[in-house]
């Protein structure tokens, strides 16, 4: 609607125009017309009436010849002015069009650019939208998943507290008896209850004895922890309500980690214990009456829906069958998810141990190649010497260990990611402290020992690294910073601008204002190691993975062709394992 409204008023201005120079070219045209007929009148006064005499006045003859071609050339005058007020006239209408189509042709592409800024800002929402809603899901999806475990836990917690009071009343009844002097009453007679529990222990004393030695692996799976929950499953071990085998294993798997240097054998049992704990939680269910437990987290509805369609992958038995768990089961299963998260906690610090002395030494380029302008040709010109070859040698040594021993991928992905953002952090925060590592050939040195480090991140392949190499975000930042020339630096810095605030350059003024504001946080927290430090990084050490992230790792069929030990099937005890 303003285009238009701009249209008529510029052809009202044009044609307002127009009209004016028609009237004073009327104007003109008229006063010309009557000094013609003045000078036609002029003329004819001046020229005598012809008389017919005998003698020719030649004078006369040359005088009207000579107006007759003055009266000739006056109205080929007249008829050029007219040419050329035409003219003027087309050309003004001309430019005053091209005035107008650039215009209009300024407007359109006005037009144009609003209409690609408001697509843009359209997909822009869209995206938005789009992103938000697949965040929605995402949180609804934790949200049911939060639900599902608390409901488990407010189960487990019950038959707990359930347990605790029963085993409370009895040992009340036990002593009422034994004061009373009330003999108990057993249900058979001493001998065959003695009988049976010596039945038991000979069966734990076999089974106890054959998982302690390194009975390896079957199908990439561990075949002691197999073994172990197919025995516990076979003697209805997780429906009783009172059992000392569980006791046990927690004795065998305590001892069996005494040993804290051996990470080999740390490896097996990180391997086994993981294995038995992603089983435990597959298969116990807590339940408050006496119904079999129906699985009501994500994870037990795919086993669920796993043992049902058994039959069609020709599998002859369930590998898990969800059990109503006691409280000596999950008692078990806690402490079990403790010792995983130990034994994990030990490989991981004893890697930190190994590669902690050769960090020191990383930092800092060896004083033989440091100095002269030739480190400034090539970074491949760079040695790396034994310190970041070490560290490299070691991730190899801790990869090969890990595949050996079957480790699950996703405790080998937190190991790895683990280890890489301790050593982001030291480097990172020896390169903030100590002054002297700020230099170019450090940074030379360094970045080469970092290609290490991702050359072996792509041979490990995201399978086992994981995230690695992105834990060392910040030194791979410090070291390009340091790897800038001078020239480079003080280029940058003269160039940078905020274009979100339209700041220019780094002035003077914003370094000072920094550094008062600095000082001035300084002065507020005196004494306080925390305002000294805040530019430094945190190692953290803590347990990344939970017993619902384990489970979610593994599947159940996965275990169809684990075989139990050839010594314990030979043992007409255990022909189940078969």
């Amino acid at each position: 609607a303003d285009l238009d409204e701009t249209k008529k008023q510029e052809n009202s201005k044009l044609q307002q125009a127009l009209e004016e120079i028609q009237r004073q070219h009327q104007e003109t045209k008229t006063l010309l017309m009557k000094e013609r007929e003045e000078n036609v009148k002029k003329t004819a006064e001046l020229v005598p009436v012809i008389q017919e005499v005998p003698v020719v006045d030649n004078d006369l003859v040359k005088k009207l010849t000579k107006e007759n071609e003055q009266l000739k050339v006056m109205n080929s005058v007249w008829l050029q002015v007219d040419l050329l007020f035409y003219v003027i006239i087309y050309s003004f209408k001309f430019c005053i069009l091209q005035e107008l189509v650039s215009s209009l042709e300024k407007k359109i592409d006005e037009v144009e650019k609003k209409f690609e800024e408001t697509s843009k800002l359209g997909e822009e929402r869209l995206k938005q939208v789009q992103s938000a809603e697949s965040t929605m899901i995402q949180l609804k999806t934790k949200i049911q998943r939060l639900e599902e475990k608390i409901d488990d836990m407010e189960n487990e917690d019950h038959i707990l507290r359930q347990q605790a009071l029963i085993s409370t009343s009895r040992r009340m009844s036990e002593n009422q008896d034994i004061q009373s002097g009330t003999p108990r009453k057993y249900f058979g007679t001493e001998s065959l209850r003695k009988s049976q529990m010596e039945r038991q222990r000979e069966l734990s004393d076999s089974l106890i004895k054959c998982v302690s030695g390194d009975v390896g692996f079957s199908q990439g799976k561990p075949v002691a922890a197999f073994t172990m929950y197919k025995c516990l499953l076979h003697w209805k071990s997780f429906e009783a309500d009172r059992t000392n085998v569980f006791d046990r294993l927690i004795t065998l798997v305590g001892s069996a980690i005494e040993n804290s240097d051996d990470n080999c054998h740390l490896a097996y049992w990180l391997s086994n214990t993981s294995t038995l704990l992603f089983l435990l939680q597959r298969t116990l269910k807590a339940s408050r009456d006496g119904k079999p437990p129906q699985p009501t987290s994500f994870f037990g509805r795919m086993a669920q829906g796993f043992r049902s369609s058994a039959s069609s992958a020709n599998m002859q038995v369930d590998i898990v069958r969800p059990v109503e768990a006691k409280y000596p089961a999950l008692l078990f299963k806690q402490q079990l998810t403790a010792y995983v998260e130990k034994i994990f906690g030990i490989i991981r610090d004893n890697f930190k141990k190994e590669i902690s002395p050769l960090l020191s030494s990383c930092i800092q380029a060896p004083k033989k190649i440091q100095g002269g302008n030739s480190l400034r040709r090539s970074l491949s010109n760079v040695p790396v010497v034994d310190h970041w070859r070490d560290i490299s040698d070691n991730l190899y040594i801790y990869l090969d260990i890990l595949k050996e021993n079957h480790v699950p991928k996703n405790l080998a992905q937190n190991i790895f990611t683990q280890i890489f953002s301790f050593i982001n952090v030291q480097l990172f925060n020896s390169l903030i402290l100590r002054r002297e590592c700020c230099t170019f050939s450090n940074g030379e040195y360094v970045k080469a020992g970092l290609d290490k480090l991702e050359a072996w991140c792509q041979e490990a392949t995201e399978e086992f690294a994981g995230s690695s190499w992105d834990e060392l975000k910040h030194l791979r930042q410090a070291v390009g910073f340091l790897l800038l020339s001078v020239q480079q630096l003080y280029r940058i810095c003269t160039l940078y601008w905020d274009d979100s605030y339209n700041t220019r350059s780094v002035s003077p003024e914003v370094i000072s204002s920094m550094r008062a504001l600095m000082s001035g946080e300084n002065e507020n927290e005196k004494g306080s190691e925390t305002a000294k430090n805040a530019f430094l990084l945190d190692d953290i050490s803590s347990i990344p993975f939970s017993v619902d992230e384990l489970s979610a790792s593994q599947e159940e069929r996965d275990f169809a062709g684990v075989k139990a030990p050839p010594n314990l099937i030979e043992n007409p005890d255990f022909q189940f394992l078969e």
